[in-house]
C-alpha cells in the first residue's frame, strides 16, 4: 500500500505548524533538496551510463515543473501514492524547475558544514568536497539542457 507523501499525511492527521519547509525556506530554498550518488568506480567504468542516469533525473525534474499534472498520474498508476491530489501538491510546491539556479557544490559545502556543526560527520566541508565530489557530468548537462 503506498503513502501520500509525508506533509500531506501530516496535515490529514491534524498537524498544522510547520517549523521549517526547506521547498520555500531560507536558506534552505537555495539549496538543492537531493542529490545522486554513485561510487568512484562505478562512475570510472561507467561514465555513458553515468551520464544518461543524471540526464534521466534532470529530464524528470523538468517534466515534473513543466507538467506537473501528467507527472503525477505514473506515480499513483505506479502505486507510489495513494491520491492523484496529493501527488500533484507534491509535485506543485517543489521546486524543481529551479535545479539550474543552484550551485551543487555550495548544496554539498551547506550541508556538510551543518552536519559538521552538530558532529554528524567529522571531515570539514572542503574535505567532502575535495575527496567525495565529481560534477563534471552535471555541469557538462547543465550545459547541454539549456533552456
Amino acid at each position: 500500500m503506498a503513502l501520500p507523501p509525508e506533509p500531506q499525511l501530516l496535515r490529514a492527521r491534524g498537524f498544522r505548524d510547520v517549523i521549517v519547509r526547506t521547498a520555500t525556506d531560507r536558506p534552505w530554498s537555495q539549496y538543492f533538496c537531493c542529490t545522486l550518488a554513485a561510487r568512484c568506480d562505478y562512475v570510472g567504468r561507467n561514465p555513458v551510463a553515468t551520464k544518461r542516469v543524471i540526464r534521466a533525473m534532470l529530464k524528470a525534474a523538468e517534466l515534473c515543473a513543466s507538467e506537473p499534472e501528467g507527472a503525477a498520474r505514473p506515480l499513483v498508476d505506479g502505486g507510489f501514492v495513494d491520491s492523484y491530489e496529493y501527488a500533484l501538491q507534491t509535485l506543485n510546491d517543489n521546486p524543481y524547475a529551479h535545479w539550474r539556479d543552484y550551485d551543487a557544490e555550495d548544496t554539498v559545502r551547506f550541508y556538510a558544514l551543518r552536519q559538521h556543526e552538530v558532529a554528524v560527520i567529522k571531515k570539514s566541508p572542503q574535505r567532502i568536497i575535495a575527496d567525495g565530489t565529481d560534477f563534471r557530468f552535471f555541469d557538462e548537462l547543465k550545459r547541454e539542457l539549456k533552456a
